[in-house]
């Protein structure tokens, strides 16, 4: 059954190709991967586990990322690496690292002046419910 399988998808490569992010079909219909329609109104989507295997890669290429650009971060707890990590998947890593005075508190363990610096960001003027929650996971080292 493997070798069958491998066989397919061979095939379906060479038929579809393979393209690395969202496209319209032949008939106009949005698709990813390697022929993978999604466009909700054909009927397409994503599965449940589909989704939690692209967020899984997407945090472990942001975790890592953020690991290149600061070595430091691993230093910090649980809670508080997660709340950069979260902070660059939103923003980018590139995005993350314009917060250096943030970062630089951070890294003094002056969570509480990092904290206030995260609430007076345009990021939390953008994303308010967000900035509350991590720069409150921040301070208090407790997953929020």
């Amino acid at each position: 059954m493997a070798n069958l399988i491998e066989k397919i998808k061979e095939q379906l490569y060479k038929d579809e190709g393979k393209v690395n992010h969202a496209y319209k079909d032949s008939l106009g219909y949005l698709t990813i991967g390697v022929g993978r329609l999604i466009d909700k109104d054909k009927g397409g989507r994503l599965s449940d586990s589909e989704i939690d295997i692209l967020l899984d890669n997407d945090v472990r290429e942001k975790y890592n990322d953020l690991v290149k650009a600061i070595p430091w971060v691993t230093t910090l707890s649980e809670p508080r690496l997660a709340v950069l990590v979260n902070m660059s998947f939103q923003l980018g890593v590139a995005g993350l690292l314009k917060f250096r005075n943030t970062l630089t508190l951070i890294q003094q363990g002056r969570y509480e002046e990092a904290s206030k610096r995260m609430l007076s960001s345009l990021w939390a003027r953008q994303t308010p419910n967000r900035a509350k929650k991590y720069s409150k996971q921040l301070l208090t080292n407790e997953w929020q």
